[in-house]
């Protein structure tokens, strides 16, 4: 599977692409879609290092409207390690 497969935005394909990004993650291919796909919450567990902040950060920026002046995603993040990211 591919990024493009996993229906993100053209503008965040073309960045990943720029990055050198070629292959989702396990944890990328199984949360895009669905964070994608449906308006609620999504929690997901994978080992540090497997791309689950590129797996909520990307699909949520692709959906994000830049012109809107109000919140429209929050994320948490639960450790010091992922507040210095």
């Amino acid at each position: 599977m591919n990024f493009a497969e996993l229906g993100l935005a053209p503008e965040i394909l073309s960045a990943i692409d720029d990055l050198g990004y070629t292959q989702p993650t396990p944890i990328q291919e199984k949360a895009i879609p669905v964070i994608l796909s449906k308006d609620h919450d999504l929690v997901a567990l994978a080992q540090t290092g497997t791309g689950k902040t590129a797996a909520f950060g990307l699909p949520i920026i692709g959906q994000l409207d830049f012109n809107a002046r109000s919140i429209q995603a929050l994320m948490l993040a639960p450790t010091r390690e992922l507040c210095v990211q």
